[in-house]
């Protein structure tokens, strides 16, 4: 089975995490994640995360580091996360979100990670504090 590779970005901003709340699909609408989405073929992540960026959230976005750890969504979809700085444009959900957060590290507890995130979440406001 060929694997796909979803991209999704940690964006930094001011000491704080983006958050996106998913309006879809119906199964995930509600929770919350890195907003990115699926590499496209001959894509590379940090050009996939760019992308899916300009086109969710209306932003442009410099790619910094890969966290470590890939992880599972659906059988033949595997998530790897990147840390970005903003650089441009105030967030907006565009696609496939309904609300978006900027979460200062104390507080990314207070909403509903999709399961998946759950670690680069974690990851990312380690990097944050110790920025």
């Amino acid at each position: 089975m060929t694997v796909r590779m979803v991209v999704g970005g940690a964006v930094f901003d001011q000491g704080r995490l983006l958050a996106a709340r998913r309006s879809a699909p119906p199964e995930l609408a509600g929770r919350w994640e890195l907003p990115g989405g699926k590499a496209e073929p001959g894509e590379t992540p940090q050009q996939t995360l760019v992308r899916e960026l300009r086109e969710e959230l209306g932003v442009e976005v410099r790619p910094l580091e890969r966290l470590p750890g890939e992880w599972t969504l659906k059988p033949g979809y595997v998530l790897q996360v990147w840390t970005a700085e903003l650089c441009s444009g105030e967030p907006r959900p565009l696609e496939d979100h309904d609300e978006l957060r900027w979460l200062p590290p104390d507080r990314v507890d207070e909403v509903d990670w999709l399961d998946e995130d759950r670690p680069a979440v974690a990851e990312a406001v380690r990097r944050l504090l110790n920025a």
